[in-house]
Parts: C-alpha cells; structure tokens; sequence
C-alpha cells in the first residue's frame, strides 16, 4: 500500500511522541527540536511496550519502562538493556501533513 497520511504537523508537540498505527504497524512519530520530523518503531525491542509513551531527548526517544534510548535517525539502542533495534520509516511532508509508508524504511 502507498504512503498514507498520519496527520498533520501541527498535530505535533516538540519533543514528544505520537503513536499512530499505519496497516497494522504501530509507529512514534517525533517532531524534535530542530522542526524535523522522525518516525521508528512504537514498540520497545526489549520490553515490547510503547516507545511514543517515552521521552525525547535530543535524536533520541527514551523507553520509559527500562530506559533503552533509540536513535530517531537510525533505530539503533543506545544503551542496555535493548540490543536490537527499531525500524526507521521514510516521512513526507507535504502541504503541512505528514506521510508515512510503513512498508518504505531508511536505508540505514
């Protein structure tokens, strides 16, 4: 299925996460500080929770359960417990709305 529209930008709050669900894949949308829009995996690669109910912390989203922070850029853990890490989805942006296939990840 081609990209569909999650919802607008304005929808964002900086430095906080959205989960939204696109075809079944639960995804965290992040406005972060500098007005770029992210969009990983919503669900922890440790403790299998919501990623979009943690924290943003520069280019990264802090799980809240047992604090493994993922990169926004390349899904990758930061630090323990999680080792694995999240998918990284292509954002569109167009006309103030935010577009996102959850079947095109970044090539990381």
């Amino acid at each position: 299925m081609p990209r569909q529209k999650v919802l607008a930008v304005s929808d964002l709050v900086q430095d906080q996460a959205v989960r939204v669900v696109v075809d079944d894949v639960p995804i965290a949308v992040v406005l972060d500080g500098t007005g770029a829009v992210h969009a990983i995996g919503d669900t922890c690669s440790h403790g299998q929770v919501s990623l979009a109910e943690g924290f943003v912390d520069g280019d990264t989203l802090e799980c809240w359960a047992h604090g493994s922070a993922f990169s926004l850029v390349t899904g990758v853990p930061e630090n323990f417990p999680a080792y694995e890490p999240v998918p990284v989805f292509v954002v569109e942006i167009e006309d103030g709305d935010v577009y996102i296939d959850p079947n095109v990840t970044k090539e990381i």
